[in-house]
């Protein structure tokens, strides 16, 4: 018999559910005339052919008549793999005489059909890339099995595969684990933050694992961390040698289409992204994008293991092979094409914030014009809560999902605002500034929120726009003095003020002003001067009574409200919070709302109104959750725990305590 396959490698993590999945397979397989059919795919590097290798091993004793190996790639010219000298090979290794092989392709089918009749065999084939080509190469045999490498699916195999094994790349901790297995370094346990770059760095893949190890046992003297710098400029100017042989053929296969495409995502904001913004990024329109989204999971370079467990559809460029996109792009795109698609991008991620950010908060104060669809570009799946014919229920279902879309593509949003300003886009760049104020409200990242709000504040100066610059100032107040700067935060709002001074009269200078007033009067609050507090809430409250705006006296009077329980007043506190309550139910504010209510009710434990508290409480607790905000949640569970204790609810308060520590926990506050 003949055996075709390398030494088993020395160590190998993971894959059970693959393994066992292919055994069950074979196990249960009793066709008698057509071979099972094993179908592993996923991204170069992934280590689908070891994997194959390891299933024809396990085999090897139930199909005693040959394991037989043959690589595509091999015998692929110009794209077409020359089927007949694969065929050719496949009939030596069984024992066929060269000069006996049947000089036609059908001869030489018809020739393997009948050698391999009746016989058990394992035929590994490798670097598929069509069902077509291996058709052919399977054995006429039912007592047989066909092991298929491919770097996508292979949706033209005929009559299907018997089961399909898609591979996605190893997690963090299985990569730590064949890391730590290959090199067994101390310099993985004295660095471990170093390590866990080498592992992030390596995205899952066991092959480029293979060479961060390479590189540790070789450099036995460097600290890891100069491993890093040194590991990750090889690997972003060059690649891994033999994964960048397949991504290259992967990639030249491509339609022009989908090889433009996959240059672009290279430029993508955030690490993953939806087939709305694909669109938008190709600028081709839907059909298009979804032709080349098809052909790119084909070929094997999009990891496609969040489209089946997202709403959205949600891909990935894993990041080597983002970097292999930039290198492509550099040798076969032009300046302009990738110029207009970050231009595409940012607006399409603008106008995408500015509706998430009206859905989520309602109408509020906000500088920027709105953007306008993008051609061929759709919009992502939102709907807006003012919508007739709805009930309250969807329009806070709708709310909350805007708000969630917020917080799922923060990190594009963030990216977003940082290519606007490498690109010079001043306006775009302050502009996506402003709905990423309602995320930060819930999910603040201080880190994040400073540097884009400073870039925000920079843009704004840059073009000249003075009402942009007193938003983007106040913006950025905030997170500063929740870090403590509170002379930066200082700084920014009294050049916020001085700025509106320059401006003329009108509605939204005075919403500019009330609104910056009440900034100062919440940095005095944060520094326990709330006479002062109260005075600047007083004082913005007057303003948008001026200019009849009913929203800015809701926020106001709940301002204000607090303001006074601080200063011991708890009964026009609580006069102050439930005027402002009503109102905010009233305008459909449910973020609001709930914020208010549980100001109302902290005010009303300390009346002695428990009961009221606790409605207002178990509200509050609803919207927080509903928003996905943690830190409005944790804030609420530890109010109601307190509650829970003055009513002598002991067990209720220690399971709010339980859950607002492990908020802190998972927040890594604890």
């Amino acid at each position: 018999m003949a055996y075709e396959l390398p030494p088993e490698i020395v160590h190998f993590v993971n894959r059970e559910d693959e393994q066992n999945r292919a055994l069950t397979a074979v196990a249960e397989w009793n066709a008698r005339s057509r071979p099972l059919c094993l179908a592993l795919s996923g991204p170069g590097g992934s280590g689908k052919t070891e994997l194959a290798f390891r299933i024809a091993r396990t085999l090897r004793d139930r199909y005693p008549d040959s394991v037989l190996y043959v690589d595509l790639d091999e015998y692929r010219r110009d794209g077409a793999v020359v089927v007949a000298d694969v065929l050719g090979q496949l009939l030596v290794s069984l024992g066929v005489a060269p000069d006996m092989l049947a000089n036609s392709f059908k001869g030489r089918c018809k020739q393997y059909w009948t050698r391999t009749d009746g016989q058990r065999l394992v035929v590994v084939i490798d670097n598929a890339r069509y069902g077509a080509e291996v058709v052919p190469l399977l054995p006429g045999s039912g007592a047989s099995v066909a092991i298929v490498a491919s770097h996508g699916p292979l949706y033209d195999i005929e009559d299907g595969a018997a089961v399909d094994l898609e591979l996605h790349p190893l997690d963090a901790v299985d990569s730590a684990e064949l890391l730590r297995l290959v090199v067994r370094d101390q310099r993985l346990s004295d660095e471990p933050d170093a390590a866990r770059g080498l592992v992030q760095l390596c995205a899952g893949l066991p092959a480029a694992l293979h060479v961060a190890a390479r590189w540790i046992r070789k450099y036995r003297r460097r600290p890891l961390s100069r491993l890093l710098a040194d590991l990750s400029k090889e690997l972003d100017e060059k690649g891994i040698p033999v994964v960048e042989k397949v991504w290259d053929a992967a990639y030249l296969s491509l339609t022009s289409e989908a090889a433009l495409l996959y240059r672009l995502l290279a430029d993508h904001p955030g690490p993953s992204f939806t087939p709305e913004s694909a669109t938008a990024l190709l600028g081709l329109g839907r059909d298009a994008a979804d032709e080349a989204l098809e052909e790119l999971e084909i070929a094997g370079l999009l990891d496609t293991r969040e489209a089946s467990n997202t709403a959205d559809g949600r891909l990935r460029l894993p990041e080597l092979m983002r970097a292999h996109a930039r290198r492509r792009a550099r040798t076969d795109g032009a300046e302009r094409e990738r110029a207009e698609a970050q231009r595409r991008i940012v607006t399409w991620f603008l106008r995408q914030a500015q509706r998430a950010d009206l859905y989520a908060a309602g109408p509020r104060l906000v500088v920027a014009d709105a953007v306008p669809p993008l051609e061929g570009a759709p919009d992502s799946p939102l709907t807006d809560p003012a919508d007739a014919n709805t009930t309250d229920a969807e329009r806070r279902e709708r709310a909350r999902s805007a708000a969630r879309w917020l917080n799922t593509e923060r990190h594009a949003l963030y990216a977003s605002v940082r290519l606007a300003h490498s690109l010079g886009l001043d306006t775009e760049t302050w502009a996506l500034c402003e709905p990423l104020w309602t995320h930060f409200l819930d999910h603040p990242h201080p880190a994040d929120d400073i540097e884009v709000f400073g870039l925000g504040v920079a843009a704004a100066g840059r073009a000249g726009d003075l009402p942009a610059l007193v938003r983007m100032r106040c913006q950025l107040a905030r997170p500063l003095w929740e870090q403590g700067r509170n002379d930066e935060a200082a700084q920014e709002l009294a050049r916020a003020l001085a700025t509106l001074d320059t401006l003329g009269e009108s509605t939204r200078t005075s919403k500019l002003r009330a609104s910056a007033i009440e900034f100062r009067g919440t940095l005095h609050a944060v520094q326990g001067d709330w006479a002062a507090a109260a005075a600047d809430f007083r004082r913005s409250r007057d303003v948008h009574h001026t200019i009849s705006n009913t929203y800015g006296v809701t926020l106001q009077t709940y301002r204000l409200g607090q303001a006074t329980a601080e200063l011991g007043d708890v009964d026009e506190a609580a006069q102050l919070l439930a005027q402002a309550h009503r109102s905010a139910v009233e305008l459909g504010r449910e973020r609001l709302a709930g914020r208010i209510g549980f100001a109302l009710g902290g005010a009303l434990r300390g009346l002695g109104r428990t009961g009221e508290a606790r409605v207002l409480y178990e509200d509050a607790l609803a919207s927080a959750r509903g928003r996905g905000s943690d830190a409005d949640e944790q804030r609420i569970l530890d109010a109601f725990a307190e509650l829970a204790d003055e009513e002598g609810h002991f067990d209720e308060a220690g399971a709010h305590r339980a859950a607002a520590h492990a908020i802190r926990v998972r927040n890594g506050l604890a």
